[in-house]
């Protein structure tokens, strides 16, 4: 049966739900508060990582559900979003056995590698310690492939409307588990369900809809692209801390058309999603600057350039993808889920149509810190 569905939120998550709902026949509506291309959330620039490489193998598996759909993507936008360059994991020896093992468990190809056999082959690019290079990696162009899914939504049917706020949701407990929608214009909408992906403004907005939401902190983070013309050459490169590097979360990094884009896990000031100072803090631009300077040598005499983004983060990094009622939140991804937009489309879909979740994503579930 066709469903009335609203998406509270038009970023990764939001386009990514109306594309898998749409593509099940639902009538869906995205409501989105910004214009298109905006740069005020977390989906929006030139570059994200795309790898299958975890140390918990049920994240390798959702990527590998993520990679044909992607593909699949592109087929029905007519629009390439992901370009696979395979990525360098270094560092920490034991997070590189680990991900070895994992990689080895599902069936996927991994190389172990010198810190001299990647200065090697990436010459711009040093390793610590031990590598492991993984080809089933590389990056998606976030602008791109949130335009593609809203494109490929809106050929299923699904209607898109940016520039429209949402200031309220009524749970229509007398007339079954519909939903009504309140818009910034005091328009009201009325649907079977509601999927709210309104990533870091969530801690605001779902605690009124929803019970058993973890913490979530959201933290305005700033990476720096380095602006070298074989940027797009390089792979991409997580470095893990553990060995002679102790950075809390690590640093990535990834070719772009912007140039090499380097920055920190999650180590951002905690920010008012509406509120917050986008100007560059000198501090963290010279760490960055100070990692390449021992680190990326292809980099090395390039002025790099700084833009900011948000994080919403859960305790474990684990993310939120639940139902209760008529309300499917999609929430807390932690600064490591955009690779898996399409499937947790998918997923959002599931739910919708009343299927159970996954546990590790449950509302209400236990959320040690890592």
């Amino acid at each position: 049966m066709a469903l009335r569905v609203l998406v509270v939120g038009g970023g990764l998550m939001g386009a990514a739900a109306a594309w898998r709902l749409s593509a099940r026949g639902h009538r869906v509506t995205v409501l989105e508060r910004f214009g298109p291309g905006h740069d005020r959330g977390s989906s929006y620039g030139t570059s994200r990582i795309f790898r299958v490489a975890y140390p918990e193998p049920s994240y390798t598996e959702l990527a590998l559900r993520a990679l044909p759909l992607w593909r699949r993507l592109e087929e029905e936008s007519g629009q390439s979003v992901l370009t696979l360059t395979g990525a360098v994991d270094h560092g920490s020896p034991e997070t590189v056995a680990r991900l070895a093992d994992v990689l080895a468990g599902a069936g996927r190809s991994a190389r172990r590698l010198s810190p001299g056999e990647v200065s090697d082959r990436w010459p711009g690019l040093r390793a610590d310690t031990t590598a492991l290079y993984h080809p089933d990696a590389g990056r998606l162009h976030a602008d791109d492939a949130v335009s593609a899914l809203l494109k490929a939504a809106g050929r299923r049917g699904a209607e898109v409307r940016h520039g429209v706020g949402v200031t309220r949701i009524r749970l229509s407990r007398h007339t079954g588990d519909g939903v009504t929608v309140v818009t910034d214009a005091e328009e009201a909408l009325t649907a079977d369900a509601v999927v709210v992906a309104v990533g870091g403004w969530a801690p605001g907005f779902l605690p009124a809809l929803v019970t058993g939401l973890p913490p979530m902190r959201v933290t305005q983070e700033q990476p720096l692209h380095f602006p070298v013309p074989d940027a797009l050459d390089w792979p991409s490169f997580i470095h893990h801390p553990g060995t002679g590097f102790h950075q809390p979360g690590g640093v990535y990094g990834l070719g772009s058309v912007d140039g090499v884009k380097v920055g920190l896990h999650g180590v951002g000031p905690v920010v008012d999603p509406d509120h917050r100072d986008r100007t560059p803090d000198p501090a963290a631009v010279e760490r960055l600057r100070a990692y390449a300077e021992e680190w990326l040598p292809g980099v090395a005499g390039t002025e790099p350039t700084s833009l900011t983004c948000l994080y919403t983060t859960t305790p474990d990094e684990d993310f939120v993808i639940d139902r209760q009622g008529p309300v499917t939140v999609l929430a807390g991804f932690s600064g490591h889920g955009f690779k898996f937009g399409p499937v947790i489309g998918d997923m959002a879909a599931d739910l919708v149509e009343g299927q159970p979740g996954t546990a590790r994503f449950a509302l209400g579930r236990a959320t040690p810190a890592r």
